[in-house]
């Protein structure tokens, strides 16, 4: 493994370049402004008159539509929702300039060949492991988001330094950069969310609530315990991995851990984490989400609206309303 530091960075490969951001989302904003504060030539591609369009010009960035935006640019950023990328890239591809470079933050419509790029574009990801407010606030800060870069295909042969130098840009060479391919970054995305990070975490929770709830036990206190109390368990890894968490919970909850956690997340469950796996890696999940945008999301919206109509949902806006530092910290 290497992880490629502000050091390793080609100062020359993007200097003087255009740098059109392709949406103006969480990952786009925090991307344009980054790029932006680093003394690059960023111009936004938004939609004439939309949200990002105006909040864009708000920031003091440079707006044009699609279209018009990528005209001389040498690089593209396409930073739009993974299902709208295809029809973007139909738009922008005549004009954009023969060598360019193409960049990704999520590799899914390239693995799963979606955007068929043409021949002469150079096709690279820089995916900065966490959310665009957490790109912003720690380049802001003096920090950075460490990220994952890869190459899908290089004419110019410079590929990799370009990628370097944009994921410099964004404060990503601060925090480290690992080298990847687009399809395991695509993958391992996809399967951490499914399986781990929301998927799996919230169907855990859910279903200890449930369990608390239908034992006779009060709502409130099995809405704090299975999940208001989560964030302390993640802060706790996230900062230190599993010594760490160890290190600060009660030796009770170490042993309840060690004892019973294996008897709720077992084989059988890293058996369905397996199938889930086979899944994404055989394009069955692109396949489905694909279509099911494709016919109006109608399970999607369902499934949706079962989620959010809960009774952990019901019970923890009530509580959460008696917890105001909660919004603070987010702002």
């Amino acid at each position: 493994m290497k992880l490629f530091s502000q050091k390793d960075v080609d100062r020359k490969a993007l200097k003087g370049a255009r740098i059109a951001v392709i949406g103006y989302g969480s990952q786009g904003r925090a991307h344009a402004l980054n790029l932006k504060d680093s003394g690059f030539d960023v111009v936004v591609g938004v939609r004439r008159g939309g949200d990002g369009w105006k909040s864009a010009k708000k920031d003091g960035l440079a707006v044009a539509e699609p279209a018009t935006a990528v005209v001389g640019a040498e690089l593209v950023a396409m930073l739009t929702p993974d299902l709208t990328q295809k029809g973007v890239y139909k738009s922008i591809e005549k004009g954009l300039k023969k060598g360019a470079t193409l960049l990704f933050a999520h590799g899914f419509n390239i693995h799963f060949k979606q955007i068929r790029p043409r021949k002469d574009l150079d096709v690279v990801l820089i995916a900065p492991k966490g959310p665009g407010g957490l790109v912003r606030r720690q380049y802001q800060q003096g920090r950075g988001v460490p990220s994952l870069i890869a190459v899908f295909q290089d004419p110019s042969g410079k590929g990799f330094a370009k990628a370097l130098a944009y994921a410099h840009g964004i404060g990503g060479t601060r925090g480290g950069v690992l080298k990847t391919t687009f399809a395991e970054e695509t993958e391992t995305d996809l399967f951490g969310e499914q399986a781990v990070l929301c998927g799996g975490a919230t169907e855990l929770v859910v279903k200890g609530f449930e369990t608390l709830v239908e034992a006779g036990y009060q709502p409130e206190v099995a809405y704090y315990e299975c999940l208001h109390e989560l964030k302390l368990i993640v802060d706790l890894l996230h900062e230190g991995g599993l010594a760490k968490m160890h290190k600060y919970i009660s030796e009770t909850a170490k042993y309840g851990d060690l004892t019973r956690g294996p008897r709720i997340v077992n084989a059988a469950t890293k058996k369905e984490m397996r199938k889930v796996l086979k899944e994404i890696q055989q394009g069955k999940f692109a396949r489905q989400w694909i279509s099911e945008n494709a016919k109006g999301r109608r399970k999607y919206d369902r499934l949706m609206k079962k989620d959010l109509t809960h009774k952990i949902e019901k019970v923890g806006a009530a509580l959460r309303e008696r917890m105001p530092w909660l919004s603070e910290e987010r702002a």
